[in-house]
């Protein structure tokens, strides 16, 4: 039962951070202009991974998309791949994760297999939740450098040369996104554990002698050890029977023997 509660409990977390990772990428403010110093302004400016946007005082919004990906910076594309990667990987783990819960059977597939699968899964949601959060913190890492920059260029009179950038909504979403698809790709790798049918780690093996059931007759008879130097032979009656042979090996007269 807690195997089943704690696969189930992964899927929904996972659910959780593979919707928020697409919601944050969607989202157009990731970086929003910093109105410390300006407060009052008739224009508000905040920009995304796709657009930038310009929001007026009178309520009215434009945006305007990138037209061009060689003009981008490297960093901003890399965190575009990034949070594209971890989108798809969430995806496809979703989609294992579905067939890997316990609570549903699909013909007669065993444990083993959905163990594998919840396995397959959960490797996917650590690692689109890695993608997440290593994306929106190289995201922020720029705004950071950026925002300094200008304060410096600021202090030395050079103010209307550029706004400054602030961290938007979207960096927070995306944060806790990514933290909830890593908890959930965790959640089903143990999981995974309770699923794998236990094995009997020792296995009873049976010997057999081989070889032919040797029986051995008592008699009044020494038995000799091999070692005397002549043979000896007893006389019954009508018969005759050699005693050992030098090699210790008993001797029987054959039919003939009695004519």
């Amino acid at each position: 039962m807690s195997t089943t509660i704690c696969q189930v409990m992964g899927f929904l977390v996972s659910s959780l951070g593979v919707a928020g990772c697409i919601v944050s990428t969607a989202m157009d403010m990731w970086s929003t202009q910093d109105l410390y110093d300006n407060p009052v302004t008739a224009v508000f400016q905040y920009q995304g991974l796709w657009r930038s946007c310009v929001r007026q005082s009178s309520g009215f919004t434009e945006c305007r998309p990138y037209f061009t990906i060689l003009g981008l910076p490297a960093m901003f594309q890399a965190v575009r791949a990034l949070m594209i990667v971890g989108i798809v990987l969430g995806i496809l783990g979703l989609l294992v994760c579905i067939f890997a819960l316990k609570c549903v059977r699909i013909g007669s597939m065993e444990d083993s297999a959905k163990a594998n699968m919840t396995l397959t899964s959960g490797i996917m949601f650590i690692v689109a939740g890695l993608c997440a959060i290593t994306g929106v913190s190289v995201f922020a890492n720029m705004l950071v450098t950026n925002f300094w920059m200008s304060t410096a260029n600021m202090y030395q009179g050079m103010q209307n040369i550029q706004n400054r950038y602030t961290f938007g909504s979207a960096l927070f979403v995306g944060w806790v996104a990514g933290g909830l698809a890593l908890v959930g790709g965790i959640l089903m790798c143990l999981a995974c554990k309770g699923l794998i049918p236990e094995e009997s780690r020792y296995k009873a093996v049976s010997y057999n002698a081989s070889g032919r059931n040797i029986s051995y007759r008592t008699g009044p008879y020494k038995v000799g050890s091999g070692y005397e130097p002549e043979t000896k032979t007893r006389k019954g009656g009508g018969y005759e029977e050699a005693a050992r042979s030098e090699d210790g090996r008993r001797s029987y007269p054959s039919k003939y023997d009695y004519v």
